[in-house]
């Protein structure tokens, strides 16, 4: 059998495994997960990840499932070494995985479904919830130009994709979504230009999943 993605059109962290997936290679069947319906909570799906969260990634009968996706694109990178999602040099791995990082783990978590859900319950009102966004959005971009315009030659780290593509597309996606300002990251704006004309990144879109919801 092969490998099930189960994952959310919109979702930024499906998003970058399905990256991850179209540039090294790999086919795979879609399992759609709607989030907004709740989905996710439903006894099935927790089965498949207790977590509740998407992407899962099962490896084939049901008994091996990765969650996580940088968990799950690392996976890939060890697993399937060509096209290299990290470059060769120790210092320079660690700077792209820091790249990653402050999309993964410092941008996104702080506005992910579950957040604005959160706000909601408590009543924060659609104006301020954007604040919230915008402020977490844009302190993350402004640590991420700088590292870009230094090290990037088309992508984030040299002339290839990798690792910090597959999260950086996603939060641009999400960024323009939520309507952030990007005129001040041309660096970024950059990359996301290019990446919009690879394949893999195209295939990756959220309007070309087959749970896409039509604007």
């Amino acid at each position: 059998m092969g490998f099930t993605l189960y994952s959310a059109w919109r979702a930024t962290a499906p998003y970058r495994v399905r990256i991850g997936l179209a540039l090294k290679g790999v086919d795979y069947a879609y399992v759609p997960v709607d989030l907004v319906a709740g989905e996710q909570h439903k006894a099935e799906y927790r089965a498949v990840n207790p977590q509740r969260l998407t992407p899962a990634l099962d490896l084939g009968d049901g008994s091996d499932v990765m969650t996580q996706s940088l968990a799950i694109l690392e996976w890939l990178e060890e697993t399937r070494p060509e096209p290299a999602f990290l470059p060769k040099d120790p210092l320079d791995r660690a700077r792209v995985r820091a790249m990653a990082m402050i999309i993964a783990c410092d941008i996104h978590p702080l506005n992910n479904t579950r957040v604005m859900r959160a706000f909601e319950a408590m009543d924060v009102a659609p104006p301020r919830r954007q604040k919230w966004m915008e402020r977490w959005m844009v302190d993350g971009f402004n640590t991420l130009e700088p590292m870009i315009a230094k090290y990037g030659q088309g992508y984030c780290f040299g002339d290839q994709p990798g690792l910090a593509d597959c999260c950086l597309i996603p939060q641009v996606y999400s960024a323009r979504r939520f309507n952030v300002d990007l005129e001040a990251f041309p660096s970024i704006l950059a990359v996301a230009d290019h990446a919009a004309e690879h394949p893999a990144f195209i295939a990756a879109l959220p309007e070309n999943q087959p749970d896409a919801v039509p604007a």
